[in-house]
């Protein structure tokens, strides 16, 4: 039957059983039923604590790349960390969840944290791209000096092709180019795009390069400052201030105003 003749067959018959129905074109029906293709961000670290740099650099990726979700996702247990002492993974996840409350694109992952032994970045990325919806983009966030380390990660060669680098640069930095130390055996791997002035894998995927904010802060100041009885304020957000008092972390006594 024509396409014409089936419409007023279809309608007569809704008509009859009481129904108002109305035929709309099926280029309508498809864009009104299309799901918005996402671009998902993957912020990995210790976050021991969570500072402003942190919090700045996401929010900077986030825009730039006009990413719909930026995923925090403290470890559980650090690779090139091991051995050494960290805060309990509770207060390090509360911590952060309580320094992103108050954006709604960012959000908090307990991928690593939820799965035991040490957190591999390979597994968690697997785990997004597992779950991801077809057509959607991962984004790995990660500073240049850890980039140069990803030759020595676990099944290195595998992230490449489940989603794209976007490498910040470090705190006074000059450097533009975040294969630059990496090893022959991960710029093998990448063709550079003289177009988009980035490099390209061959599954697709991309590296960027993102010159950040100058904003020097280091947990690990942070943690000596808490220690010697001398004031965080505006190096972390207050509730995560609040936090480490209540809590007596890093050394610090209890009940002093941070």
């Amino acid at each position: 039957m024509e396409d014409g003749r089936w419409k007023k067959a279809a309608s007569a018959v809704m008509a009859c059983q009481g129904f108002n129905f109305i035929f709309y074109p099926s280029s309508f029906i498809f864009s009104f039923i299309r799901r918005r293709l996402m671009k998902i961000g993957l912020f990995g670290g210790t976050f021991d604590p969570i500072h402003w740099g942190h919090l700045r650099s996401a929010e900077e990726v986030s825009e730039t790349f006009g990413l719909d979700r930026l995923y925090f996702i403290p470890t559980s247990i650090p690779p090139h960390k091991r051995g050494q002492t960290t805060t309990p993974a509770s207060d390090r996840l509360q911590m952060v969840r309580l320094a992103v409350a108050r954006n709604p694109r960012f959000s908090v992952s307990t991928a690593e944290i939820s799965r035991p032994g040490v957190s591999y970045s390979i597994d968690t990325i697997r785990a997004f791209a597992a779950r991801k919806q077809p057509g959607d983009a991962l984004y790995f966030v990660i500073g240049l000096d850890a980039f140069r380390e990803i030759g020595t990660w676990k099944d290195f060669p595998a992230i490449f092709p489940l989603c794209n680098f976007i490498v910040t640069s470090r705190p006074g930095s000059k450097e533009r180019d975040p294969l630059k130390g990496t090893g022959v055996a991960v710029k093998k791997l990448f063709c550079y795009d003289s177009k988009q002035k980035d490099y390209r894998h061959q599954s697709g995927t991309r590296i960027y390069f993102i010159e950040l904010t100058d904003i020097a802060i280091s947990a690990s100041e942070i943690r000596a400052l808490v220690e010697q009885r001398k004031s965080i304020r505006y190096l972390v957000p207050i509730d995560v201030a609040k936090y480490i008092e209540r809590r007596g972390l890093y050394g610090g006594r209890r009940g002093k105003r941070s």
